[in-house]
């Protein structure tokens, strides 16, 4: 976005905040896990392999051809990926690397993972691997997934730490559908594939077109998940909050179009979710927003519409006042309502 103040409490460099939005949500996944543990484990995914052979790695996993490591290496396994384990020889596991490369396209984020190596049988250290049978292993994929986050928001972060992140925090909903770790886990693997796709985006020149529809979108799959496998949850209500990243204008050029359709967009969002916990966020941008709107028609001279968007700026800052008192954005809300009722430029330069 072309203001900062449109995305309030996100990430510095899209990933730097991540840590300090603690309030995590979930929904994520290559097959919805529905039915119980045990039915679980028994089935097959839709690439025909048994489940309960399926583990992921929490470091990098180099696969041999032979149970040697002398042998010649055939590729390599990075932490989150996939293998399917075959058999086990002493400190060895023979597996199918790298499985999950070929998951559902309608899965794969808009700017996709690292190229991969595609699935190669081979030998593994025994070390490290983790599937639904490890003991604690939701446990031990969360805290890795969160290691790794947190590594991505430090300088001179580990190549591929994010991502990392993003499909460790995924395995723990596959495997541990059950955890009370699974729904914040999901939600983080969700949003940090959403803020990757969203800096990648927001490099691109289309990024500043107006129309949302004239650059790519960012993929919603993962969130439209959250949406479906927990309806109703505060989950939902952060998955919708940031699918609205997928319809604001890129640059506003001076013209009131856009924050006015913003400000719809963030009001509307506020009376779907009444108290979510991006509701007061919505708010405020909706209220900055009419505050803008103001602004532009100040400067085209339309007194009847700047009017009726100074009222809309005090009626939007009311509520976040009334609803959200103890919020950062209710103070924010109400500073933005009195520079507009006096006359205060709030987009734009307010020199005298």
């Amino acid at each position: 976005m072309s203001n900062a103040l449109a995305t309030p409490g996100r990430r510095a460099s899209n990933m730097s905040s991540m840590r300090n939005d603690r309030l995590r949500w979930s929904g994520l996944g290559v097959v919805l896990l529905l039915a119980c543990s045990m039915v679980w484990a028994q089935k097959k995914d839709q690439a025909g392999y048994d489940r309960a052979a399926r583990a992921t790695v929490l470091h990098e996993a180099v696969v041999y051809v032979a149970a040697d490591p002398e042998s010649q290496k055939v590729s390599l396994v990075t932490p989150g990926h996939e293998v399917v384990v075959v058999e086990r020889s002493g400190p060895w596991v023979k597996v199918f690397a790298n499985t999950d490369v070929q998951e559902d396209v309608e899965d794969k984020p808009e700017f996709g993972d690292d190229a991969a190596a595609q699935p190669m049988s081979g030998w593994i250290r025994d070390k490290g691997v983790v599937s639904a049978a490890t003991p604690n292993g939701d446990i031990i994929l969360y805290g890795a997934a969160a290691n790794l986050e947190d590594a991505a928001t430090q300088p001179n972060a580990p190549k591929g730490a994010a991502m990392a992140a993003h499909m460790l925090y995924r395995r723990v909903w596959e495997y541990y559908p059950q955890s009370s770790l699974a729904p914040e886990a999901v939600w983080r693997s969700a949003d940090i594939r959403w803020q990757l796709n969203k800096r990648d985006i927001s490099t691109l020149p289309s990024a500043k077109e107006q129309d949302a529809s004239l650059r790519p979108q960012i993929f919603e799959g993962d969130m439209k998940k959250i949406m479906k496998n927990y309806p109703g949850s505060k989950y939902a209500a952060m998955a919708a909050y940031a699918m609205l990243d997928n319809k604001l204008c890129g640059d506003w050029q001076g013209l009131p179009k856009c924050p006015e359709k913003e400000a719809e967009l963030y009001e509307k969002y506020a009376q779907q979710y009444p108290d979510g916990p991006k509701t007061a966020e919505a708010l405020y941008n909706a209220t900055y927003r009419e505050a803008v709107v103001v602004t532009m028609y100040t400067v085209e001279e339309n007194k009847k519409k700047a009017d009726a968007a100074a009222a809309r700026t005090q009626s939007l800052a009311q509520q976040v006042q009334a609803k959200f008192p103890q919020t950062d954005y209710a103070a924010r809300a109400v500073s933005i309502a009195y520079r507009v009722q006096q006359g205060i430029t709030i987009y734009g330069n307010d020199r005298e």
